[in-house]
């Protein structure tokens, strides 16, 4: 068997395409960033055709840079942003609208609504989300009341859904497969977890058509093959998962207890938990990934922006010109001098989970600088970060030790370093950061039989630095009693 798998990893600002070895070495990737659509305040969407052309030249690029043809793969993984919800004409495989992103917050009255009629518990209870505009429900139900015609069409079976991942298998496919993985359906809040099946109550609650919606599988198996005009062969497609599950996998957090936290556009903490762990801190319960039927579970909370508050302080503020010039300006201050920067642009994710919030920059001085703003966006991660650690040491009874942490932001050693300062906790950084791909090739290595199972998986993950904590415990408290006070102060509802 051929050892090279292509890794799809389509992303919230930029799609990429990695080819590795069997080792989860990569030897040929492309990227590239595509266009944000913001028409109105709060509403953030894609063009899903821009998506699919660029993930479709990006493959071609990485084979070509790695020097490995189509019939050389042994498989191809996907791993996507999640949530982000595309609707689609099953005859012309065309769009009906732009894609709704995670991020977009149309739905937050909608949300708000059935919240106060009374249907939140039946939601978390069967999918175990709450009731927010981030999932895809809401999203997809004003796509069916908002597009010309869209409804009738759904009902008579002409339309199909789903999130990134299901929309890129079925053009890879050429409209033969209409699937997504557990991972991605158990953020739609139409996905019954404990059951593994759509759920009816659900479906009829946000008047969603079950034709709709596609077939659920495992996160590792045949998916199907490509049509051989897309890449020149017709390879498997044997692995998809959601963003960060598949960063879980690459983090090999394969035993209960297990954190990695993703820093990219935005910032994902997630715990394995191995069973359903219920959360009473405003997490998410949720599918870590679900192999040859046996689902394992994870505890997820979700910062909206992360990575993002970098780059609006580059392409917002120009207040810098790269996001690399972080790490110099926040080592010359050493830290932002009580400056806290409050990134809720597109209002607050766990635990506070409140749509309505807007972002704040407190404590300015007259001595506030470049330098000190920078630094605020930077720490501001590592507080968010916090919030996440607390609840789940909360829900689980036992703080974690130690945290994977991956994703573009971690090169950043003096974030690293903060990192464990803020959370008092051990912070590893491996040598592959973008296990956000890797977790997806191990996966559709799993899937083709490359792979044996989870643990010679677990071999392959190694460090590259930890970072110690070193901050005085009473400093730690003072600047994060700071930051919970900031946060106090954008919250529609003032709590705290």
């Amino acid at each position: 068997m051929s050892a090279f798998i292509l890794a799809i990893d389509q992303g919230t600002t930029s799609s990429r395409a990695i080819v590795f070895d069997r080792d989860g070495v990569a030897v040929g990737q492309a990227q590239k960033e595509f266009r944000q659509h913001f028409p109105r305040d709060g509403w953030v969407e894609h063009d899903a055709q821009e998506i699919w052309n660029d993930c479709l030249a990006l493959c071609r690029q990485a084979l070509r840079n790695a020097q490995v043809e189509a019939d050389q793969l042994a498989a191809i993984g996907i791993t996507n942003q999640r949530e982000t919800t595309v609707l689609w004409d099953r005859a012309t495989g065309e769009p009906v609208a732009r894609a709704i992103v995670w991020q977009d917050r149309r739905t937050a009255d909608y949300c708000q609504r059935l919240k106060q009629e009374g249907h939140e518990d039946l939601v978390r209870e069967r999918s175990g989300l709450l009731l927010d505009p981030y999932f895809s429900a809401t999203k997809l139900a004003w796509l069916l009341e908002h597009v010309d015609g869209a409804r009738r069409r759904a009902e008579a079976g002409e339309l199909a859904f789903g999130t990134i991942d299901c929309w890129l298998l079925w053009k890879l496919t050429d409209g033969r497969v209409h699937a997504t993985d557990a991972t991605n359906a158990s953020r739609t809040l139409l996905f019954n977890i404990h059951g593994q099946h759509w759920d009816e109550d659900l479906l009829r609650l946000f008047d969603i058509p079950a034709s709709l919606l596609p077939e659920v599988r495992d996160s590792a198996g045949e998916f199907g093959r490509t049509d051989p005009r897309v890449l020149g062969a017709a390879v498997p497609v044997t692995g998809i998962a959601g963003d960060q599950q598949a960063a879980l996998v690459g983090q090999a957090c394969f035993q209960p207890g297990m954190v990695k936290s993703t820093y990219g556009t935005g910032c994902f903490m997630v715990m394995n938990t191995g069973a359903a762990v219920h959360s009473d801190n405003r997490l998410l319960t949720t599918v870590a990934y679900r192999l040859n039927g046996e689902t394992t579970y994870a505890l997820e909370g979700s910062i909206f922006v992360a990575g993002a508050a970098i780059q609006w302080l580059r392409d917002g503020l120009n207040l810098i010109t790269h996001a690399s010039e972080t790490e110099a300006l926040a080592r010359r201050v050493g830290s932002a001098g009580g400056v806290y920067l409050v990134p809720a642009f597109t209002g607050l994710g766990a635990p506070w989970w409140d749509p309505h919030a807007r972002g704040a920059l407190l404590g300015l001085t007259r001595d506030t600088g470049i330098a000190e703003v920078v630094t605020a966006g930077l720490e501001a991660v590592c507080y968010q970060s916090r919030d996440l650690l607390e609840a789940m040491a909360a829900d689980c009874a036992q703080r974690p030790t130690t945290l994977r942490v991956d994703g573009g932001m971690v090169v950043n050693n003096w974030l690293g370093q903060t990192l464990a300062d803020v959370l008092g906790v051990r912070v590893d950084r491996p040598r592959v950061t973008e296990t956000t791909a890797l977790g997806a090739a191990y996966l559709a290595g799993l899937g083709c039989g490359l792979f044996r199972d989870l643990d010679e998986i677990a071999e392959h993950w190694q460090p590259d630095r930890a970072f110690e904590p070193s901050l005085e415990e009473g400093e730690r408290e003072r600047r994060y009693r700071g930051w919970r006070e900031a946060m106090q102060r954008v919250c529609s509802d003032n709590r705290q």
